[in-house]
């Protein structure tokens, strides 16, 4: 007897429908997956969890067409590596691009940055990328470099070196001026007494606020696709001082000093790379031991269903689900951090299918993203923020979120790391921005918190402007602070309609915000502490 090939396979898992009502029908699903190549097993996963319901996806694209992917027809330029890393993999990736005739140029100007910041890209990434309009394509902006991000005498200098090694030269002594810790994240490390009465410093990890622990584990140094605005480049280049835990005993001798903790988060890197082995090593002792039942829940801060949502559509992840499911069971949230900040990022078959296999399974998915200028920020012909444009890119993103039953957790500003100078936008634009995003969409899909901005005294939000004695100011007010009792007082700040940092603004009256001689002291005994028992 013959076998179906897999078009006939697809064909036979999605029948015809005539459902008038539908734009993407039972058709276009199965087209669609013969399109991304998916295999046998990957289509029958699909099928019988019923992850790509015709009805969902027209109602999507009907609703969002000039975003969506899911009734696209070319062919995809990206067929066989499922990743591209380094400078080599950028040039297989020019070289691709070529052959299809697409010249990207700049290509030396992008060198520079990949041999500072690092270059990764996934086959979905870039396959998810507009390659006939890639100049205004977001994605093609959040993974490729860009000419005029490093600043022009390093770049001179690097297309002026006459050597190979040279131009590694300049590149590494660029690296020194990236800040890569900004707001003073080496005073986060914690520390405990053992049972020896040793002092025990987790180096991979970040502790910060009481109710939430960040864990760097050592499987999670990589990521997908590296982000050009990367905020975490110490962890994926490499750097001597980056964070990286070791220890899973040494996380569970730490929590049950500090019942305040109620959330790990794990991140990197991507958390998303840790192997279920080692997740199973973290969380099972959360479930298990009394003494750590004051952890609820465990956030994974990871880009995967932006940059590699496939992997979640294999048997191979069947294990991790099971993992998933148990936490569930035994009362703990799994809390899937994800970070889209476009429409294109979503309205794809790919991430749809893997963000409802995830929901099946109990997970709780959320959404949280910087406000970055050429990706989800847009500028006009004069240069200037485009208000409008930029807002409708974020109504558009919660509504779409909404309609995947995805939270909206929250969105930031850049921060003050790698090239800040190209992703940024001013504060007064950004504070409209978001005004105009919060009171267009109904209160179920906004975001939960107010735009803030990390800084080393806390995240510090923007609440909107008030007018004090005729004059115009921003209200500020802490989400998180490292001392938690600043998040109950809300304090204003000059209004300037140029400054793109919220540390750099000054207070309405007075020479000093009202937290920051006690910050002053709390960094200096958080520097003291660690040197002595370093010493």
């Amino acid at each position: 007897m013959n076998m179906p090939n897999a078009a006939e396979q697809i064909a036979v898992t999605f029948p015809t429908t005539n459902k008038k009502h539908l734009v993407v029908t039972s058709d276009h699903v199965a087209e669609a997956m013969i399109r991304h190549g998916y295999d046998q097993e990957t289509s029958a996963i699909i099928h019988k969890e019923n992850l790509l319901p015709a009805g969902l996806l027209s109602r999507l694209h009907a609703s969002y067409p000039q975003h969506s992917g899911l009734l696209e027809t070319r062919p995809m330029l990206f067929t066989d590596k499922a990743h591209y890393t380094g400078l080599s993999g950028f040039r297989e990736v020019v070289s691709i691009l070529l052959k299809n005739g697409i010249n990207i140029g700049d290509i030396e100007e992008r060198e520079l940055f990949v041999e500072v910041y690092r270059f990764l890209a996934t086959r979905h990434t870039l396959n998810s990328i507009n390659w006939d309009d890639y100049e205004t394509d977001s994605v093609f902006q959040l993974v490729f470099p860009q000419p005029g991000m490093i600043n022009p005498e390093t770049t001179q200098a690097y297309l002026q070196a006459e050597t190979r090694e040279q131009r590694t030269q300049v590149a590494v002594e660029y690296m020194e001026k990236t800040n890569p810790h900004d707001g003073n994240q080496q005073l986060n490390k914690p520390w405990f007494e053992n049972e020896q009465g040793d002092i025990e410093f987790l180096d991979g990890s970040q502790h910060k606020y009481p109710q939430c622990q960040l864990i760097f584990d050592k499987t999670t140094q990589n990521c997908f696709s590296f982000c050009t605005y990367c905020f975490r480049h110490a962890q994926v280049r490499g750097d001597e001082d980056m964070f990286i835990q070791k220890d899973i005993l040494q996380i569970h001798q730490y929590l049950r000093q500090h019942t305040e903790v109620t959330d790990l988060l794990i991140t990197g890197g991507d958390g998303g790379y840790m192997p279920v082995s080692r997740l199973r090593q973290y969380v099972i002792p959360l479930i298990e031991d009394p003494s750590l039942l004051h952890v609820k829940n465990v956030r994974l801060a990871t880009r995967a269903l932006t940059f590699q949502p496939e992997m979640i559509l294999s048997h191979q992840y069947d294990v991790m689900l099971e993992l998933f499911d148990t936490l569930r069971d035994n009362g703990i949230q799994l809390a899937w951090m994800a970070h889209f900040s476009t429409p294109r990022e979503l309205l794809n078959p790919t991430t749809i299918a893997a963000i409802r296999r995830l929901q099946n399974h109990g997970v709780t998915i959320r959404s949280q993203s910087p406000m970055m200028n050429h990706i989800s920020l847009f500028t006009n012909d004069h240069g200037d923020v485009d208000i409008e444009r930029s807002a409708q890119n974020w109504i558009d993103l919660a509504n779409i979120l909404g309609m995947l039953s995805v939270g909206f957790h929250s969105m930031y500003c850049a921060r003050p790391t790698g090239e800040h100078h190209y992703y940024t936008a001013p504060l007064a634009a950004v504070e409209q921005i978001f005004n105009r995003i919060y009171r267009s969409l109904s209160s179920i899909n906004r975001p939960s918190r107010h735009i803030s901005m990390t800084i080393s005294a806390g995240k510090l939000a923007i609440l909107g402007t008030s007018i004090i004695n005729g004059e115009t100011c921003f209200a500020l007010r802490f989400t998180e602070a490292r001392n938690m009792a600043w998040m109950d007082r809300v304090f204003h700040a000059k209004y300037d309609e140029l400054e793109n940092k919220v540390d750099f603004l000054t207070p309405i009256d007075g020479d000093k915000f009202f937290f920051e001689d006690e910050l002053k002291d709390i960094e200096t005994e958080l520097a003291e502490a660690i040197r002595q028992r370093l010493s």
